[in-house]
């Protein structure tokens, strides 16, 4: 039975004896066992307070090890040969720092620093500060920018926040947005000590917070021109219409015709008229308004865009896509939208709509669809329409093949010129060779010419597209101010209108606003919110930076503890989840 055995002896006194050596050592295994817990407790707290340290030491050595396994070993094997990248600006700082290591750790041999050239292209390094790193993480998302190309995170400070505004136009909703990003930025200290604690919503929206404030003041900016606080108008500087009979007494009931030749005054002050907010044609003015100052800011940010490539081209110095890519691009995109912006504003001062109202629509179809044709004196806006428009779609098409052709056909010419240079100075080659040659010759030409192909059918139809796709600032803001309008008619408007006040209406009245609160800030704040922002990241990324960004390059990423050190906290937290 693998029992053992103990002796019980017959004596009381011995059994007595027995019992009380047993308990003895009881009580001392007990004492030991408690002071190698209490032991071991202060050990682990011990090495609690350093635990840290220490894995950051191990982090870091790991790191130099790993990066040293990178070096070459010189030929005599007495040291290693390192290549990297560094910037210029720094070379003085980072030839003290290994004056200051060799010096540190008793070097014989001084370590030294060349500057070497390299075959492949640098990297590419913006610096960048609170406010404008998360600008910069939009566009590193679309792609990191080629070497010494203009940055589009520079204009995309403005830009990204004023195109949400115009979709998410209202001084109310925008002033909420304001004030959640100034509190994040008010809470910094508070949030960048639990940085690695917080919820991946909750530090997407930290690390955003300089956006989503300046989202909020270009929206309360946006609403203000629209005149709208929760789809309401404000009447701040006194309409500019004018009732047609001052003495009589108008009820809500009443419908009133108002003529803007004899019932408006001097223009209102900013923004729209409060009165069109009570009037029954208001969706059809605003639309009119919002669609067309859709298009214009649609080609203003588009011919910006080219301006910028222009400044990439020069600054390259590749001239042939000046003359042959910038110009034709230009001139193509002003002679179809640049055209159709100039009848927005030649009908908003000089068309007297009492006498006729042509349609920009459908004169720009005409102008493709019925080429030389006469206009209807109904339909036209000026004299010598029919020449101008002419004119203009000829030179539109004109582009085109020299978009498409000419720049292939230089550099073939030059190419062609340097190889007939290149083998008069050289000897007799083989056949084989000569033919293995053309050919690839001739596959490179082919490549350049469906290259470019592609980019003149894209800049093309890109012209019509893109300007299209800037018809969702108006379809947003559209859609903001209608499901803000109803939110309020179907809540805080029944209630003002038919709760009994004297019957419990005013409890009744905390539970709509709860509704009402509830739906703006989930529906109209987040929801509205968070589709504006995306179709404004759209429009950057489609619409402005592919008029001139090529977003080839790769980051700078520099020997850093810090990056190092965070980098690894983010993959142990992707880890463990």
């Amino acid at each position: 039975m693998s029992c053992r055995v103990y002796p019980c002896s017959e004596k009381t006194s011995r059994r007595h004896e027995v019992r009380d050596q047993v308990s003895t050592r009881l009580a001392e295994m007990e004492d030991v066992i408690c002071q190698t817990q209490e032991h071991r407790t202060q050990q682990l707290k011990d090495i609690a307070v350093d635990i840290r340290s220490w894995i950051v030491k191990v982090k870091k050595w790991r790191s130099i090890y790993y990066t040293m396994s990178k070096f070459n070993v010189n030929d005599t094997r007495t040291g290693f040969i390192a290549e990297g990248w560094v910037r210029t600006c720094d070379l003085e700082n980072v030839k003290q720092a290994l004056k200051r290591g060799a010096t540190t750790s008793g070097s014989v041999v001084m370590p030294i620093l060349n500057t070497v050239g390299s075959s492949m292209p640098p990297p590419t390094y913006h610096p960048t500060n609170k406010i404008t790193k998360g600008y910069q993480v939009i566009i590193d998302a679309y792609g990191v920018a080629t070497y010494q190309e203009i940055n589009p995170a520079i204009f995309t400070v403005i830009t990204f926040p004023f195109l949400f505004g115009i979709m998410f136009g209202d001084m109310a909703h925008g002033l909420f947005l304001f004030l959640f990003g100034a509190w994040f930025i008010h809470k910094e200290s508070y949030f960048d000590l639990r940085k690695h604690l917080l919820d991946e919503i909750i530090s997407m929206l930290y690390h955003g917070r300089y956006i989503i404030m300046m989202m909020g003041i270009f929206a309360s900016y946006s609403g203000f021109l629209y005149n709208e606080i929760y789809s309401k108008g404000v009447d701040i500087f006194g309409s500019s219409w004018r009732m047609p009979n001052d003495d009589q007494t108008y009820t809500s009931s009443d419908s009133v015709t108002l003529d803007p030749k004899y019932d408006y005054g001097p223009p209102y002050y900013y923004g729209i008229d409060p009165m069109w907010i009570l009037s029954e044609n208001k969706l059809t003015y605003l639309n009119s308004y919002k669609m067309k100052l859709s298009v214009i800011l649609g080609l203003s940010q588009m011919t910006f865009g080219l301006f910028i490539s222009l400044s990439n081209y020069r600054y390259f110095g590749r001239v042939l896509d000046i003359w042959f890519t910038f110009i034709p691009q230009l001139i193509f995109l002003e002679c179809i939208i640049g055209y159709m912006c100039f009848l927005i504003f030649y009908k908003w001062f000089f068309v007297d709509a009492g006498k006729s109202n042509p349609s920009i629509l459908i004169t720009m179809i005409d102008m493709f669809l019925s080429i030389g044709s006469g206009i209807d004196s109904d339909d036209k806006f000026y004299e010598g329409q029919e020449f101008v428009q002419l004119c203009l779609v000829i030179i539109a098409l004109c582009m085109v093949p020299i978009m498409f052709a000419a720049k292939p056909l230089i550099e073939k010419y030059q190419r062609n010129k340097d190889v007939a240079d290149y083998e008069a100075l050289s000897y007799d080659s083989d056949d084989e060779d000569l033919e293995e040659r053309e050919k690839a010759e001739q596959a490179a030409e082919l490549d350049i010419w469906v290259n470019q192909g592609i980019h003149t059918i894209e800049f093309c139809l890109g012209v019509i597209s893109n300007t299209a796709s800037y018809l969702r600032l108006w379809a947003l803001s559209l859609a903001h101010s209608e499901l803000s309008e109803v939110l309020w008619d179907m809540t805080m408007y029944y209630a003002f209108e038919w709760l009994d006040w004297d019957e419990g209406g005013c409890i009744l009245l905390i539970f709509i606003f709860a509704a009402w609160a509830a739906l703006t800030v989930s529906i109209l704040l987040c929801m509205e919110g968070l589709s504006a922002f995306l179709h404004a990241l759209r429009l950057h990324w489609v619409e402005f930076q592919n008029k001139f960004y090529d977003g080839n390059g790769y980051k700078f990423l520099p020997f850093s503890f810090s990056l190092i050190l965070e980098n690894e906290e983010n993959l142990e937290e992707i880890s463990a989840i």
